[in-house]
């Protein structure tokens, strides 16, 4: 990998969408784990998730779909609708066949729950895969 390269993949800004804090804490201690440079945001509802993103112009999202107020898959959309080259993951232990496949038409990755190394390993590999 050239500097270039490592330099592109370091400098990234991810947001994690969910009303679990315990499920945050997971995927953003994993995260630094493996890249300690990225900025790691953080939102406990689909509404603040938004505004977030907006705000801040996140490389990568993850996404619960089951929160207080606004469905994570809305949330997701509304985001990847200002910002398309966002990559965006759905984390959720809902793994009906429909939420699964809005999540792929609108151009995410759905990731079953519970959150994991392995999981979050999964969801890595899609954010930086393109990069």
């Amino acid at each position: 990998m050239t500097a270039a390269m490592n330099q592109t993949i370091n400098n990234k800004k991810l947001l994690v969408v969910d009303d679990s804090k315990v499920s945050r804490m997971v995927i953003k201690a994993r995260v630094k784990v493996v890249h300690p440079q990225w900025e790691i945001l953080e939102a406990s509802t689909g509404d603040e998730g938004i505004a977030l993103a907006l705000e801040q112009s996140p490389d990568y999202c993850t996404m619960d779909i089951n929160m207080p107020g606004i469905l994570g898959t809305d949330a997701a959309e509304q985001i990847l609708s200002k910002l398309p080259n966002l990559r965006m993951v759905i984390f959720s232990a809902n793994i009906q066949e429909a939420f699964q496949e809005r999540t792929k038409n609108m151009g995410a990755l759905f990731v079953a729950k519970p959150v994991t190394e392995k999981s979050i390993a999964e969801a890595l590999r899609y954010f930086t895969e393109s990069a």
